[in-house]
């Protein structure tokens, strides 16, 4: 086998190696939130790229795009129920959607101003296999919500 050969060979074989961790970890993250809503009772619909939502109150336009700056409260918890961020109590947070993870990004312009909802993101739309503080690698994550502004 002449080198091209052998260097494209390698690369099938590094390609389909990653695209079956990438199934393996979807296929990993799609049972623990299943598993997550039957524990607790819960039915959610299912987005094309995995991301989870349950809408309790849908809101109103406007409906935030990618570009927006949104003003929320939040609980975002673990699985075991470990909550690692939170509003409550506090000031709702304001940021750009753009800047925060491809979960919200996603699940947020589901919502219209005023909704209140819940996303069960992935760990490939949350923060994959960084660790963050109290967040473990490759954690499925769990935001409650309430949509307060739009801008």
């Amino acid at each position: 086998m002449n080198s091209t050969k052998l260097i494209y060979f390698m690369f099938l074989i590094i390609l389909f190696a990653g695209c079956k961790k990438d199934d393996d970890l979807r296929k990993k993250d799609d049972l623990i939130i299943n598993e997550y809503l039957t524990q607790h009772g819960l039915t959610a619909q299912k987005t094309e790229s995995g991301l989870y939502y349950i809408i309790d109150v849908p809101g109103a336009f406007p409906r935030p795009t990618i570009n927006s700056t949104i003003t929320v409260h939040y609980k975002g918890y673990l699985t075991n129920q470990k909550v690692f961020d939170t509003t409550e109590g506090d000031d709702p947070a304001t940021f750009k959607l753009s800047e925060v993870i491809e979960g919200w990004q996603e699940g947020m312009q589901l919502f219209g101003e005023g909704g209140k909802g819940t996303l069960l993101i992935p760990s490939y739309l949350g923060y994959g296999s960084a660790i963050m503080p109290g967040i473990p690698a490759n954690s499925v994550l769990i935001f409650d919500f309430h949509l307060i502004d739009v801008e």
